[in-house]
């Protein structure tokens, strides 16, 4: 910020100040045509040299990059959307009063968020807006009515209010009980921890399309990762769910929605053979069957809209396939006009980290991201058994940002290259393995780089293996997926849920890495995706209406084939593609 910038946001002065200021009746500056030039007396004298020293020094802070009074929980971007400075503003002990109009703007994220919620529990849902750029991706009017209204939903029906207490004791008698006002949807957790955050948002939408209450199972960490999302109320499923056998749902349970059609306990027009279920477990794991795939069709939608409850579990992100289904077409287009925003204006109504997890993340990002020109973040996932570093991966990564003008070369015939004008970039690396960060940051320190670019390496952890149920583990990993996000260019690796969360959370389209054969690099190295969104590992290939194989990606125009898996499904925006 200038001085000018500075005068111009400075306080007017009080009423006293003016009339302290104000020339007595008569002083010459008060009259028009005349100048009247007097005596500047000591005290005047060295008012003057305190101006300067301060405009001096406002100036060297400037050079610096920093304030000297910056605080580092006000981090925000440049106007140039290149880096972030950290501005300075009054310590007010407090948590907002004294935010920036830009802050006070951002907060909700373009109206995502609803206001009111205790900010000292949760401090990264109305601080994420210090640390992270304004998204270009403006949310539909009408999403923000349907996550209002589903707000009200989940206080009216979430945990241990009257509709909920009463639902659950239809669930424990197992009646024929019908669909009311309160129908819920449990998803059960299951996979790593990206498998998870793409599960809950397909779960989410779901729940949106369908009227459901969305309660997630606390197992794996849940609670320890992610803030409540719904004001007032909880998403999280009571310890005390009557239901307790998660661990043994699988495709061929009886419980499951493919197994009853399969047995044909679900007739064609939707009736039971025997009393309607209490609930129904939905299997859409990556080994589930060609009759739990008919959960994609409009006719098994309108079977399940009688059931009361659905138990979900899944390790895919299935939302390309719900704008398949005729029935949610119409809803979607309103929701997401752009349809490659699904997970990125999902992604951060959802997933706010707690307190613990924000520490980790503001910590890292004000010691080592925060003063740079330019954040280039790098996930690099290996998906051989043998234990990495591989130097064909590492060739890739050097092969794809090198390429494509990510990073600069290196000189490796001068010690050090002269410029004018030093331009510092920060290349943030997540990875198990430390092997490729340590090659390629020795690199960059043994030669300059030809353009005289300051580059600096770093990467938070090295795990050496991935290991969902650790509480502390998935605290790392959840805490470098939101790092990553914060980067102004990403690269990543292919079929890596990780990356998909990162790319989807930042609303950038990354460079993907092609997933090497034969321990080979592939050639091209990588490319930039058409969308920031996930793609959907194991769609189904299935005409629901002509009751025959087909390819869904060549269906409607917003459904496409992923760049990193030749039979995935994602989502595309056409005005582009």
């Amino acid at each position: 910020m200038d001085i000018k910038e500075r005068i111009h946001r400075s306080p007017p002065p009080t009423p006293q100040a003016q009339a302290e200021a104000a020339p007595p009746p008569g002083h010459p500056r008060g009259r028009k045509g005349r100048v009247a030039v007097l005596p500047l007396s000591v005290t005047a004298l060295v008012a003057c040299g305190v101006l300067l020293l301060l405009l001096a020094g406002g100036s060297a802070a400037r050079r610096g990059g920093q304030f000297l009074d910056a605080d580092p929980a006000t981090a925000r971007p440049s106007g140039d959307g290149r880096g972030d400075l950290h501005q300075a503003r009054p310590r007010d002990g407090g948590h907002g009063t004294m935010e920036s109009s830009k802050v006070q703007r951002d907060k909700l994220i373009g109206g995502l968020l609803a206001p009111g919620f205790d900010e000292q529990s949760c401090l990264s849902r109305y601080q994420s807006a210090l640390y992270r750029k304004e998204s270009p991706h403006l949310p539909s009017t009408y999403l923000l009515e349907r996550l209002r209204e589903h707000e009200v939903l989940q206080k009216k029906c979430g945990p241990h209010t009257g509709s909920y207490n009463k639902a659950i004791e239809q669930l424990k008698s197992g009646q024929d009980i019908e669909a009311g006002d309160c129908n819920y949807l449990v998803w059960v957790s299951y996979s790593g921890l990206g498998n998870r955050i793409l599960t809950i948002t397909s779960a989410f939408l779901y729940a949106i399309l369908t009227n459901r209450v969305l309660l997630v199972d606390g197992d794996k960490g849940t609670a320890d990762l992610f803030c409540e999302p719904f004001p007032e109320t909880s998403w999280l499923l009571p310890s005390d769910f009557p239901i307790n056998q998660f661990e043994n749902f699988n495709t061929g349970s009886p419980e499951s929605y493919g197994k009853m059609l399969k047995t044909e306990n679900i007739r064609s027009d939707g009736s039971f053979k025997g009393p309607k279920p209490a609930f129904i477990y939905l299997h859409l794991a990556h080994d589930y069957d060609d009759y739990d795939k008919l959960f994609f069709c409009e006719h098994s939608q309108q079977h399940l809209q009688r059931i009361p409850w659905l138990i979900l579990r899944s390790d895919n992100y299935f939302v390309p396939s719900l704008f398949l289904i005729p029935a949610y077409h119409e809803e979607l287009m309103r929701l997401f006009p752009q349809k490659d925003t699904v997970f990125h204006h999902l992604g951060r109504y959802l997933f706010h980290p707690t307190n613990v997890v924000w520490g980790l993340i503001t910590r890292y990002y004000d010691s080592y991201l925060a003063r740079a020109d330019e954040k280039l973040g790098i996930q690099i996932r290996a998906f051989d058994t043998e234990t990495g570093p591989f130097q064909h991966v590492l060739d890739q990564v050097l092969s794809c940002t090198l390429k494509e003008n990510l990073l600069p070369e290196v000189n490796a015939q001068l010690p050090i290259v002269s410029t004018r004008k030093v331009r510092s970039k920060v290349v943030l690396v997540t990875s198990l393995n430390s092997g490729y960060y340590e090659r390629i940051r020795n690199m960059y320190w043994e030669h300059p780089t030809t353009n005289g670019e300051i580059i600096s390496f770093h990467q938070p952890s090295h795990e050496e293996h991935q290991d969902s149920d650790k509480k502390m583990h998935n605290m790392k990993a959840w805490a470098e997926i939101y790092l990553l996000s914060l980067s102004d260019v990403m690269v990543t690796s292919a079929w890596s849920t990780f990356g998909y969360v990162a790319q989807g959370l930042s609303g950038l389209k990354t460079w993907l890495m092609f997933k090497p054969e034969n321990h080979t690099a592939p050639n091209p190295p990588c490319r930039q995706v058409m969308s920031m969104e996930p793609c959907f590992h194991a769609p189904p290939f299935y005409d629901c209406k002509a009751r025959r194989g087909t390819d869904t990606g060549k269906l409607v125009p917003h459904v496409r084939h992923c760049e990193d898996m030749s039979w995935g499904l994602k989502l595309v925006d056409t005005d582009e593609w």
